[in-house]
């Protein structure tokens, strides 16, 4: 099977314990489980709607809190942002808004109205969401498509282990709603596709990129 990413060649392996097969691209580092077990989206939205993501609560509020004090010092300014697949809560893009920005939510469940796609933005952020993508190049490339010359893509998402044997031990694969895992290099095939240059990553679970030019596909 071709790479969700870069299109290359994968090794296939056996993850016994959730008894499925997965996908590792030796030339990017993703690693992606077989497209066969995709869930509906209304089984998806059964397991986000166990989330408790309560805007109230301190925990909650931190986890975001220390997603911006490693994005904002590099973006600096403020302008436009848009927070994508926010889930029920919209609370990066209130904080976001308390900070300056002109702020908008969008999730396909929780908040589906597609006025967002009717701007670009200086600022896209997604949290914790393309580990759940079907098809991330492609919506790697819409967003960028959303973003202004300049703009900037803010994700979280946990990176990869550096093998399949640490993989098959790592509790972020449980979730049957997460299917395919990046590496930073992944991403940085999907900025050379979408013109974007890589700007910086926290080695484990953040990066930042910045659209540069038109799209490269």
């Amino acid at each position: 099977m071709r790479c969700l990413i870069c299109h290359a060649g994968t090794d296939c392996f056996v993850d016994a314990a959730l008894e499925i097969e997965s996908y590792c691209c030796p030339h990017c580092g993703t690693i992606f489980k077989d497209p066969q077990i995709h869930q509906t989206f209304s089984l998806q939205k059964q397991r986000y709607d166990l989330h408790e993501n309560d805007p109230s609560d301190e925990g909650y509020r931190h986890y975001f809190q220390h997603f911006l004090d490693w994005v904002l010092p590099q973006v600096g300014g403020s302008g436009s942002a848009l927070d994508f697949g926010c889930g029920s809560s919209t609370l990066l893009a209130d904080m976001l808004t308390g900070k300056g920005w002109e702020s908008t939510a969008y999730d396909p469940i929780y908040h589906p109205e597609k006025g967002y796609r009717n701007t670009v933005y200086d600022l896209i952020t997604v949290v914790e969401v393309f580990e759940h993508l079907h098809d991330p190049d492609a919506t790697f490339g819409m967003l960028v498509g959303l973003l202004k010359k300049e703009g900037y893509l803010a994700i979280r998402t946990e990176f990869v282990p550096g093998s399949t044997e640490v993989y098959l031990h790592w509790y972020y694969r449980q979730d049957p709603t997460h299917v395919v895992f990046f590496s930073p290099g992944a991403f940085d095939c999907l900025c050379a596709r979408w013109g974007c240059i890589y700007v910086a990553d926290n080695s484990k679970n953040m990066l930042l990129v910045r659209k540069v030019l038109s799209g490269t596909k």
